[in-house]
Protein backbone atom coordinates (compact mmCIF):
# COMPACT_ATOMS: atom_id res chain seq x y z
CA UNK A 1 0.00 0.00 0.00
CA UNK A 2 1.52 3.34 -0.63
CA UNK A 3 2.31 5.42 2.17
CA UNK A 4 1.28 9.38 3.49
CA UNK A 5 2.71 11.79 5.21
CA UNK A 6 0.90 14.46 7.01
CA UNK A 7 2.51 17.35 9.57
CA UNK A 8 0.52 18.39 12.07
CA UNK A 9 0.63 21.94 13.01
CA UNK A 10 -0.24 23.79 15.98
CA UNK A 11 -0.20 27.56 15.99
CA UNK A 12 0.52 27.96 19.89
CA UNK A 13 1.44 30.67 21.33
CA UNK A 14 -0.91 33.42 22.06
CA UNK A 15 0.19 36.63 22.76
CA UNK A 16 -0.78 40.24 24.03
CA UNK A 17 -1.74 42.88 21.40
CA UNK A 18 -1.34 45.84 23.44
CA UNK A 19 2.23 46.75 23.42
CA UNK A 20 1.80 48.78 26.99
CA UNK A 21 0.43 46.01 28.41
CA UNK A 22 2.77 43.57 27.01
CA UNK A 23 5.79 46.14 28.42
CA UNK A 24 3.88 46.21 31.54
CA UNK A 25 4.28 42.70 32.28
CA UNK A 26 7.54 42.08 32.31
CA UNK A 27 7.57 43.73 35.43
CA UNK A 28 5.22 41.64 36.85
CA UNK A 29 6.21 38.87 38.52
CA UNK A 30 2.58 36.93 38.19
CA UNK A 31 1.88 38.16 34.93
CA UNK A 32 5.48 37.66 32.75
CA UNK A 33 4.23 34.14 31.71
CA UNK A 34 1.02 35.64 30.37
CA UNK A 35 3.13 38.94 28.68
CA UNK A 36 4.95 36.86 26.13
CA UNK A 37 3.43 33.85 25.56
CA UNK A 38 0.16 32.25 25.86
CA UNK A 39 -1.72 28.49 25.70
CA UNK A 40 1.84 26.50 25.26
CA UNK A 41 0.79 23.22 25.91
CA UNK A 42 0.91 20.97 23.02
CA UNK A 43 -2.08 20.48 20.57
CA UNK A 44 -4.14 17.67 22.39
CA UNK A 45 -6.33 17.87 19.31
CA UNK A 46 -3.86 17.16 16.91
CA UNK A 47 -2.52 14.59 19.05
CA UNK A 48 -6.01 13.05 19.15
CA UNK A 49 -6.49 13.15 15.64
CA UNK A 50 -2.60 11.44 15.27
CA UNK A 51 -4.02 8.36 16.89
CA UNK A 52 -7.20 8.17 14.61
CA UNK A 53 -4.82 8.34 11.41
CA UNK A 54 -4.26 5.03 9.15
CA UNK A 55 -0.90 3.19 9.47
CA UNK A 56 0.01 3.89 6.20
CA UNK A 57 -0.04 7.81 6.89
CA UNK A 58 3.29 8.73 8.46
CA UNK A 59 2.49 11.68 11.12
CA UNK A 60 4.80 14.77 11.91
CA UNK A 61 3.58 16.91 14.97
CA UNK A 62 4.87 20.49 15.03
CA UNK A 63 4.09 23.56 17.05
CA UNK A 64 4.86 27.00 15.15
CA UNK A 65 5.02 29.03 18.34
CA UNK A 66 7.84 31.77 17.62
CA UNK A 67 9.02 30.72 13.94
CA UNK A 68 11.31 31.12 11.49
CA UNK A 69 11.86 30.59 7.91
CA UNK A 70 14.02 27.14 8.94
CA UNK A 71 10.82 25.99 10.47
CA UNK A 72 8.87 26.20 7.46
CA UNK A 73 11.42 24.95 5.37
CA UNK A 74 11.59 22.07 7.26
CA UNK A 75 7.94 20.99 6.73
CA UNK A 76 8.33 21.78 3.22
CA UNK A 77 11.67 19.15 3.39
CA UNK A 78 9.34 16.28 4.02
CA UNK A 79 7.08 16.34 1.16
CA UNK A 80 3.97 16.20 2.40
CA UNK A 81 0.58 15.07 1.41
CA UNK A 82 -1.37 17.36 4.08
CA UNK A 83 -0.87 19.77 6.17
CA UNK A 84 -3.13 20.20 8.62
CA UNK A 85 -3.44 23.21 11.19
CA UNK A 86 -5.28 23.78 14.15
CA UNK A 87 -5.40 27.47 15.66
CA UNK A 88 -6.85 29.78 17.68
CA UNK A 89 -9.07 32.78 16.95
CA UNK A 90 -5.53 35.27 17.42
CA UNK A 91 -3.50 33.53 14.98
CA UNK A 92 -5.66 32.36 12.82
CA UNK A 93 -4.66 35.42 9.82
CA UNK A 94 -1.06 34.08 10.34
CA UNK A 95 -2.44 30.68 9.70
CA UNK A 96 -4.52 31.26 6.89
CA UNK A 97 -0.96 33.63 5.42
CA UNK A 98 1.07 30.32 5.88
CA UNK A 99 -1.88 27.91 4.41
CA UNK A 100 -1.53 30.12 1.47
CA UNK A 101 2.23 28.95 1.14
CA UNK A 102 1.69 25.42 1.60
CA UNK A 103 -1.23 26.02 -1.05
CA UNK A 104 1.16 27.85 -3.52
CA UNK A 105 3.37 24.60 -3.64
CA UNK A 106 0.28 22.09 -4.19
CA UNK A 107 0.26 21.14 -0.71
CA UNK A 108 -3.42 20.30 0.48
CA UNK A 109 -4.17 22.01 3.54
CA UNK A 110 -6.81 21.71 6.25
CA UNK A 111 -7.79 23.64 9.18
CA UNK A 112 -9.71 22.91 12.38
CA UNK A 113 -10.24 24.69 15.58
CA UNK A 114 -13.04 26.95 17.53
CA UNK A 115 -12.13 29.52 15.24
CA UNK A 116 -12.63 28.00 11.68
CA UNK A 117 -15.95 25.77 13.79
CA UNK A 118 -17.54 29.38 14.21
CA UNK A 119 -16.78 30.83 10.73
CA UNK A 120 -15.81 27.51 8.30
CA UNK A 121 -17.51 29.85 5.08
CA UNK A 122 -14.33 32.34 6.18
CA UNK A 123 -11.87 29.41 6.29
CA UNK A 124 -12.42 27.76 3.23
CA UNK A 125 -11.11 30.91 1.42
CA UNK A 126 -7.92 29.80 2.98
CA UNK A 127 -7.86 26.33 2.82
CA UNK A 128 -8.46 23.08 0.58
CA UNK A 129 -10.85 21.54 3.36
CA UNK A 130 -12.03 22.81 7.14
CA UNK A 131 -12.99 20.62 10.16
CA UNK A 132 -16.25 22.17 11.92
CA UNK A 133 -17.11 20.34 15.28
CA UNK A 134 -15.74 17.23 16.54
CA UNK A 135 -13.01 15.68 14.27
CA UNK A 136 -12.08 12.18 15.32
CA UNK A 137 -15.14 10.53 12.50
CA UNK A 138 -14.14 12.74 9.95
CA UNK A 139 -10.27 13.08 9.60
CA UNK A 140 -9.94 9.60 8.08
CA UNK A 141 -12.12 10.10 5.46
CA UNK A 142 -10.88 13.28 4.86
CA UNK A 143 -7.58 11.24 4.79
CA UNK A 144 -8.76 8.93 1.86
CA UNK A 145 -10.38 12.09 0.26
CA UNK A 146 -7.53 13.20 0.30
CA UNK A 147 -5.72 9.92 -1.01
CA UNK A 148 -8.12 10.14 -3.64
CA UNK A 149 -7.62 13.86 -4.95
CA UNK A 150 -11.11 14.87 -3.83
CA UNK A 151 -11.31 16.91 -0.89
CA UNK A 152 -14.95 18.35 -0.21
CA UNK A 153 -14.07 20.97 1.56
CA UNK A 154 -16.30 21.60 4.52
CA UNK A 155 -16.35 18.44 6.83
CA UNK A 156 -18.66 19.25 9.85
CA UNK A 157 -19.72 17.51 13.06
CA UNK A 158 -22.11 19.41 13.42
CA UNK A 159 -24.53 19.77 10.24
CA UNK A 160 -23.41 15.53 9.46
CA UNK A 161 -24.77 13.44 11.91
CA UNK A 162 -22.41 10.97 10.71
CA UNK A 163 -19.42 12.65 12.32
CA UNK A 164 -20.94 13.30 15.55
CA UNK A 165 -18.14 11.21 17.99
CA UNK A 166 -19.27 9.20 21.03
CA UNK A 167 -16.12 9.50 23.63
CA UNK A 168 -16.93 6.21 24.42
CA UNK A 169 -14.46 5.40 21.31
CA UNK A 170 -11.64 7.74 22.09
CA UNK A 171 -8.35 6.72 21.45
CA UNK A 172 -5.01 7.12 23.21
CA UNK A 173 -3.46 10.52 21.98
CA UNK A 174 -0.43 10.00 20.32
CA UNK A 175 1.89 11.62 22.88
CA UNK A 176 4.52 9.73 21.98
CA UNK A 177 4.98 12.27 18.87
CA UNK A 178 5.93 15.05 21.37
CA UNK A 179 9.54 16.15 22.91
CA UNK A 180 8.74 15.36 26.40
CA UNK A 181 11.75 17.66 27.40
CA UNK A 182 9.69 20.72 25.64
CA UNK A 183 6.75 20.70 28.75
CA UNK A 184 6.28 20.66 32.38
CA UNK A 185 2.60 19.50 31.76
CA UNK A 186 0.52 17.55 29.49
CA UNK A 187 -3.09 17.74 28.39
CA UNK A 188 -5.99 14.42 28.98
CA UNK A 189 -9.77 15.26 28.22
CA UNK A 190 -11.78 13.74 30.42
CA UNK A 191 -14.96 16.19 29.44
CA UNK A 192 -16.11 17.60 26.26
CA UNK A 193 -18.40 21.31 26.71
CA UNK A 194 -20.01 22.72 29.01
CA UNK A 195 -23.84 22.83 30.08
CA UNK A 196 -23.83 26.35 31.37
CA UNK A 197 -23.61 27.91 27.83
CA UNK A 198 -21.99 31.56 29.76
CA UNK A 199 -22.71 34.23 26.27
CA UNK A 200 -19.11 34.54 26.13
CA UNK A 201 -17.19 31.27 25.93
CA UNK A 202 -17.15 29.34 22.66
CA UNK A 203 -15.73 26.44 24.17
CA UNK A 204 -19.18 25.55 25.75
CA UNK A 205 -20.75 24.47 22.15
CA UNK A 206 -19.06 25.13 18.84
CA UNK A 207 -17.54 21.82 19.07
CA UNK A 208 -19.97 19.54 21.08
CA UNK A 209 -22.25 18.80 23.46
CA UNK A 210 -21.63 18.08 27.05
CA UNK A 211 -20.66 14.72 27.09
CA UNK A 212 -17.97 12.67 29.62
CA UNK A 213 -15.25 9.98 28.78
CA UNK A 214 -15.77 6.73 30.50
CA UNK A 215 -13.23 6.63 33.30
CA UNK A 216 -11.35 3.10 32.08
CA UNK A 217 -10.51 5.16 28.96
CA UNK A 218 -9.21 7.90 31.52
CA UNK A 219 -6.97 5.39 32.53
CA UNK A 220 -5.68 4.08 29.83
CA UNK A 221 -4.38 7.90 28.24
CA UNK A 222 -3.06 8.27 31.90
CA UNK A 223 -1.23 4.92 31.59
CA UNK A 224 0.67 6.35 28.04
CA UNK A 225 1.62 9.58 29.75
CA UNK A 226 3.01 7.56 32.86
CA UNK A 227 4.79 5.39 30.20
CA UNK A 228 7.18 8.74 28.85
CA UNK A 229 6.95 10.16 32.06
CA UNK A 230 7.33 9.17 35.85
CA UNK A 231 5.82 12.02 37.62
CA UNK A 232 3.77 14.19 35.53
CA UNK A 233 1.68 17.20 35.94
CA UNK A 234 -1.55 16.30 33.93
CA UNK A 235 -4.00 19.27 32.56
CA UNK A 236 -7.50 18.35 32.00
CA UNK A 237 -8.62 20.03 28.76
CA UNK A 238 -11.65 20.17 29.64
CA UNK A 239 -13.98 23.46 30.27
CA UNK A 240 -16.03 21.97 33.57
CA UNK A 241 -14.94 18.95 34.67
CA UNK A 242 -17.22 18.21 37.72
CA UNK A 243 -20.88 18.80 36.56
CA UNK A 244 -21.70 15.06 37.04
CA UNK A 245 -20.91 14.59 40.64
CA UNK A 246 -21.22 10.78 40.72
CA UNK A 247 -18.86 10.07 37.18
CA UNK A 248 -16.89 12.52 38.95
CA UNK A 249 -15.91 10.63 41.98
CA UNK A 250 -15.23 7.90 40.31
CA UNK A 251 -12.55 9.80 38.00
CA UNK A 252 -11.12 11.21 41.32
CA UNK A 253 -11.08 7.56 42.81
CA UNK A 254 -8.89 6.22 40.02
CA UNK A 255 -6.73 9.51 40.00
CA UNK A 256 -6.02 8.71 43.61
CA UNK A 257 -4.49 5.77 42.34
CA UNK A 258 -1.67 7.23 40.77
CA UNK A 259 1.40 9.44 42.11
CA UNK A 260 0.74 13.09 40.30
CA UNK A 261 -0.27 16.14 40.74
CA UNK A 262 -3.07 18.06 38.27
CA UNK A 263 -5.17 20.76 37.47
CA UNK A 264 -8.22 21.45 35.59
CA UNK A 265 -11.44 23.97 35.68
CA UNK A 266 -14.79 23.92 37.09
CA UNK A 267 -17.80 25.61 38.82
CA UNK A 268 -18.02 26.48 42.66
CA UNK A 269 -20.58 23.42 42.84
CA UNK A 270 -17.49 21.48 43.50
CA UNK A 271 -17.87 23.37 47.26
CA UNK A 272 -21.10 22.21 48.40
CA UNK A 273 -19.88 18.17 48.10
CA UNK A 274 -17.46 17.46 50.88
CA UNK A 275 -17.11 13.77 50.09
CA UNK A 276 -16.43 15.27 46.05
CA UNK A 277 -13.94 17.81 48.51
CA UNK A 278 -11.68 15.14 49.94
CA UNK A 279 -11.93 12.71 46.64
CA UNK A 280 -10.20 15.64 45.58
CA UNK A 281 -7.52 16.43 48.06
CA UNK A 282 -6.64 12.99 48.10
CA UNK A 283 -5.86 12.68 44.40
CA UNK A 284 -2.99 15.50 44.70
CA UNK A 285 -5.10 17.69 42.92
CA UNK A 286 -3.21 20.53 42.64
CA UNK A 287 -5.24 23.54 41.96
CA UNK A 288 -8.80 24.11 40.38
CA UNK A 289 -9.78 26.96 37.90
CA UNK A 290 -13.05 28.68 38.61
CA UNK A 291 -14.62 31.40 36.95
CA UNK A 292 -16.08 33.66 38.68
CA UNK A 293 -16.35 36.08 36.20
CA UNK A 294 -17.15 39.52 38.37
CA UNK A 295 -17.43 40.50 41.73
CA UNK A 296 -20.43 42.44 41.18
CA UNK A 297 -23.61 40.61 41.36
CA UNK A 298 -25.42 42.56 38.67
CA UNK A 299 -22.85 41.60 36.20
CA UNK A 300 -23.54 37.94 36.65
CA UNK A 301 -27.45 38.22 35.70
CA UNK A 302 -28.13 36.85 32.18
CA UNK A 303 -24.43 35.65 31.96
CA UNK A 304 -25.35 32.13 31.10
CA UNK A 305 -28.78 30.97 29.86
CA UNK A 306 -29.87 29.34 33.20
CA UNK A 307 -28.75 32.64 35.59
CA UNK A 308 -26.92 29.77 37.38
CA UNK A 309 -23.74 31.80 38.57
CA UNK A 310 -26.34 34.76 39.15
CA UNK A 311 -27.75 32.21 42.11
CA UNK A 312 -24.30 31.53 42.75
CA UNK A 313 -23.15 34.65 43.54
CA UNK A 314 -24.06 35.17 47.48
CA UNK A 315 -21.55 31.60 48.11
CA UNK A 316 -18.52 32.56 46.63
CA UNK A 317 -16.42 33.54 49.31
CA UNK A 318 -17.78 31.07 51.38
CA UNK A 319 -17.51 28.67 48.54
CA UNK A 320 -13.21 29.61 48.06
CA UNK A 321 -12.65 29.45 51.85
CA UNK A 322 -14.13 25.44 51.84
CA UNK A 323 -12.31 24.66 48.64
CA UNK A 324 -8.98 26.02 49.98
CA UNK A 325 -9.14 24.53 53.25
CA UNK A 326 -8.91 21.19 51.99
CA UNK A 327 -5.10 21.92 50.35
CA UNK A 328 -6.55 22.76 47.23
CA UNK A 329 -5.74 26.46 45.34
CA UNK A 330 -8.75 28.26 43.60
CA UNK A 331 -7.24 30.36 41.14
CA UNK A 332 -10.20 32.52 40.69
CA UNK A 333 -10.98 34.24 36.73
CA UNK A 334 -12.37 37.70 36.50
CA UNK A 335 -13.71 39.68 33.34
CA UNK A 336 -13.51 43.10 32.69
CA UNK A 337 -15.74 45.11 30.48
CA UNK A 338 -19.55 44.08 31.40
CA UNK A 339 -21.91 46.52 29.93
CA UNK A 340 -22.75 46.63 33.70
CA UNK A 341 -19.03 47.82 34.68
CA UNK A 342 -18.22 50.97 35.78
CA UNK A 343 -14.81 52.58 37.20
CA UNK A 344 -16.00 51.35 40.81
CA UNK A 345 -16.04 47.43 39.65
CA UNK A 346 -12.39 47.72 39.00
CA UNK A 347 -12.04 48.71 42.77
CA UNK A 348 -14.69 45.94 43.78
CA UNK A 349 -12.87 43.22 41.94
CA UNK A 350 -9.07 44.29 43.87
CA UNK A 351 -11.51 44.01 47.17
CA UNK A 352 -12.99 40.61 46.40
CA UNK A 353 -9.56 39.45 45.48
CA UNK A 354 -8.66 40.40 48.77
CA UNK A 355 -11.53 39.45 51.13
CA UNK A 356 -11.56 35.97 48.96
CA UNK A 357 -7.98 34.79 50.31
CA UNK A 358 -7.79 33.31 46.42
CA UNK A 359 -4.02 31.61 45.79
CA UNK A 360 -4.18 32.92 42.30
CA UNK A 361 -6.01 35.25 40.12
CA UNK A 362 -7.01 35.72 36.30
CA UNK A 363 -8.17 38.84 35.10
CA UNK A 364 -9.06 39.32 31.91
CA UNK A 365 -10.97 41.73 29.56
CA UNK A 366 -14.52 40.75 28.09
CA UNK A 367 -13.93 39.43 24.39
CA UNK A 368 -16.31 38.45 21.77
CA UNK A 369 -14.90 35.53 20.28
CA UNK A 370 -17.15 34.94 16.74
CA UNK A 371 -19.41 32.01 17.26
CA UNK A 372 -20.49 33.11 20.84
CA UNK A 373 -23.93 35.09 21.80
CA UNK A 374 -21.85 37.32 22.93
CA UNK A 375 -20.10 38.28 19.78
CA UNK A 376 -23.97 37.65 17.76
CA UNK A 377 -24.83 40.58 20.13
CA UNK A 378 -22.17 43.32 20.10
CA UNK A 379 -22.44 42.48 15.90
CA UNK A 380 -25.83 43.44 16.44
CA UNK A 381 -25.39 46.76 18.07
CA UNK A 382 -22.40 47.72 15.85
CA UNK A 383 -20.20 47.65 18.40
CA UNK A 384 -17.45 45.64 17.13
CA UNK A 385 -14.18 47.63 16.46
CA UNK A 386 -13.06 45.49 13.23
CA UNK A 387 -15.11 43.03 11.20
CA UNK A 388 -11.95 40.82 11.34
CA UNK A 389 -10.30 41.94 14.41
CA UNK A 390 -9.52 38.16 15.20
CA UNK A 391 -5.53 39.26 16.25
CA UNK A 392 -6.50 41.31 19.30
CA UNK A 393 -8.91 38.36 20.53
CA UNK A 394 -6.48 37.49 22.98
CA UNK A 395 -8.39 38.28 26.25
CA UNK A 396 -5.87 41.05 27.30
CA UNK A 397 -6.62 43.17 24.34
CA UNK A 398 -10.34 45.31 23.73
CA UNK A 399 -11.80 45.18 20.33
CA UNK A 400 -15.27 46.14 20.92
CA UNK A 401 -16.43 49.42 21.90
CA UNK A 402 -17.23 49.04 25.70
CA UNK A 403 -20.65 50.62 27.65
CA UNK A 404 -19.14 53.20 30.26
CA UNK A 405 -15.71 53.63 29.06
CA UNK A 406 -14.23 54.72 26.01
CA UNK A 407 -11.57 52.32 24.63
CA UNK A 408 -9.08 53.95 25.95
CA UNK A 409 -10.21 54.22 29.36
CA UNK A 410 -10.89 50.61 29.49
CA UNK A 411 -7.25 49.51 28.50
CA UNK A 412 -6.00 52.23 31.54
CA UNK A 413 -8.20 50.94 33.99
CA UNK A 414 -7.12 47.60 33.19
CA UNK A 415 -3.56 47.94 33.09
CA UNK A 416 -3.41 49.75 36.23
CA UNK A 417 -5.84 46.64 37.82
CA UNK A 418 -2.80 44.51 36.43
CA UNK A 419 -0.61 46.61 38.15
CA UNK A 420 -2.20 45.95 41.21
CA UNK A 421 -2.94 42.52 41.20
CA UNK A 422 -0.01 41.56 40.04
CA UNK A 423 2.67 43.52 41.84
CA UNK A 424 5.52 41.30 44.26
CA UNK A 425 3.82 42.22 47.89
CA UNK A 426 -0.16 40.91 46.66
CA UNK A 427 1.52 38.29 44.75
CA UNK A 428 3.48 37.18 48.13
CA UNK A 429 0.91 37.64 50.04
CA UNK A 430 -1.35 35.40 48.22
CA UNK A 431 1.15 32.70 48.45
CA UNK A 432 1.57 33.52 51.98
CA UNK A 433 -2.11 33.22 53.13
CA UNK A 434 -2.13 30.19 51.30
CA UNK A 435 1.11 28.58 52.73
CA UNK A 436 -1.34 29.37 56.12
CA UNK A 437 -4.28 27.81 54.62
CA UNK A 438 -2.58 24.63 53.89
CA UNK A 439 -0.39 24.23 57.43
CA UNK A 440 -4.04 24.84 59.34
CA UNK A 441 -4.34 22.01 56.84
CA UNK A 442 -2.06 19.63 58.17
CA UNK A 443 -2.70 20.03 61.97
CA UNK A 444 -5.92 19.32 61.67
Amino acid sequence: MKTYTVVLVSMSGVRVYDTQLLELGLTLPGFVERSQVIASLPSLGLLTLAAHTPPHWQVLYRELDAWSEPDIDEIFSHRPDLVAFSALTPRINETYALAARFRQAGIPVAIGGLHVSALPEEALLHADAVVQGEGERIWERLLQDVENGCLKGLYSSLRDQQYRFHLTESKIPRYELLDISKYNRLTIQTTRGCPLHCSFCAASRTISAYKKKPVPLVRRELEAIFSIWDRPFIELADDNTFVDKTWSKELLRMFGEYRMKWFTETDISVAYDEELLELLARSNCAQVLIGFETAQLQGLRGLDRSNWKYRQFDHYLKAIERIQSYGISVNGCFILGFDTDTPETFAETEQFIAASQLSEVQITLLTPFPGTDLYATLHQQNRLLQDHFWEKCTLFDVNFVPKNFTVEELEQAFRQLMTRVYSADNVRQRKRMFKQILRKNLSL
